[in-house]
């Protein structure tokens, strides 16, 4: 299993310089009051996987704000992954908007490929409007549990994106110019576009079915919903009945259709990146369920897939849980840390209330407080 051993945080969000020691694979659980920096601490543990974090947020925003302009924010790690021990470090590269990953001392060539040493998945109370917010929430949501069934899936999402983005700039381009765009590089665009989407969408798909197989056998008896889970696009319902090189013709052919359509809207009208993910309880949509089976049902797809990547890579993600306890009954919140400790995960948990968590066996409890962090009493 991959867990962290140890982090040190410098100039990032509320932290000066702080670190957690001798961190091990199981639940670490992290107390204080609101405001305290809880939830900093597991966004520097999201931000040595793949992507931007539990908050999303841009690398400008993590800075110590009341820490000199020529400072820059960095997070070091160990880490035991597949490949045994390893430094992990990611930081700010410049004042621009872009950060930088190394493991042992060695640049990566791109931030996906953090995704071979370490996975997370989490749940903070911003994403309890998951099911009423916009579809490109969902869909990250999703690919960041595909990301853990496979690490190649986000090589995958970054190559399709960056593709994405150059076709939408000749275009725009050709637009604002009125000059032609080189028809053979946005042609060499939409098929590596087209090869790479539907790669995307074949793995969101087989996650789904692994997931929706097994998810009522693994929630049964907890007191969480089961949710059904149903991914809509074009891509995604092609794949159900046609064979993946057929479905990458006709998408790499619909995209050269609609460069007229998307350079006026400065998309693409087709694609993975237009894909949602639907999720329903007893038949009834998530976001017309009420606010607390919306958090009961989100909390069950990632225990769910929790325990099926367990059972897939024989591993589970890091799990970073912010403030998840507090808002179930003592039903639920028995059942949540049950399915917890079977998984033999590294699972970060967050918390004002100390007694929640006290009776949770092998815990390591740390209390923040002043912007420090130590051992709770």
């Amino acid at each position: 299993m991959a867990f962290v051993k140890s982090v040190q945080l410098h100039a990032f969000r509320n932290y000066r310089d702080t670190a957690l020691h001798d961190l091990h694979d199981g639940f670490i659980v992290i107390t204080g009051n609101n405001g305290a920096g809880k939830t900093n601490i597991l966004e520097a543990v999201s931000l040595l996987t793949p992507g931007r974090g539990i908050r999303g947020a841009k690398t400008v925003e993590l800075k110590n704000r009341f820490l000199p302009e020529s400072v820059k924010w960095a997070i070091a790690a160990t880490a035991e992954t597949p490949f045994g021990e390893v430094k992990i470090g990611t930081g700010a590269k410049d004042n621009s908007d872009r950060r930088i990953a190394r493991v042992n001392g060695a640049d990566l060539k791109a931030l996906g490929d953090l995704a071979d040493y370490l996975s997370a998945v989490w749940l903070t109370p911003q994403m309890d409007g998951l099911f009423l917010g916009s579809a490109t929430d969902r869909r990250r949501f999703f690919d960041r549990l595909v990301y853990a069934f496979d690490p190649a899936h986000a090589g995958r999402v970054a190559r399709y994106e960056n593709a994405l983005t150059q076709r939408a700039r000749l275009l725009k381009e050709q637009r604002e110019s009125g000059r032609t765009a080189d028809p053979k590089w946005l042609t060499s665009l939409e098929l590596n576009m087209a090869e790479t989407g539907v790669a995307v969408s074949a793995a969101r798909l087989q996650t789904l079915d692994s997931l929706s197989s097994h998810i009522g056998s693994i929630l049964e008896g907890t007191g969480f919903p089961v949710a059904n889970l149903v991914l809509a696009g074009g891509i995604e319902d092609a794949l159900k009945n046609t064979p993946a090189l057929e479905v990458e013709d006709r998408l790499r052919a619909q995209l050269e259709s609609l460069r007229p359509h998307d350079m006026q809207n400065g998309s693409a009208g087709a694609g993975p990146h237009r894909s949602d993910l639907q999720v329903s309880f007893d038949g009834m949509p998530a976001a017309q369920c009420s606010t607390g089976e919306q958090k009961a049902l989100l909390t069950g797809i990632i225990l769910a897939h929790a325990v099926r990547t367990k059972h897939v890579r024989d591993a589970a993600p890091i799990l970073l849980l912010d403030e998840i306890a507090a808002h179930f009954d003592e039903y639920r919140r028995l059942a949540l840390f049950d399915i917890l400790l079977g998984l033999n995960a590294q699972v970060f948990i967050t918390g004002t209330d100390a007694a929640l968590f006290a009776n949770i066996p092998g815990a390591r409890h740390m209390h923040i407080d002043d912007d420090s962090v130590r051992e709770a009493a």
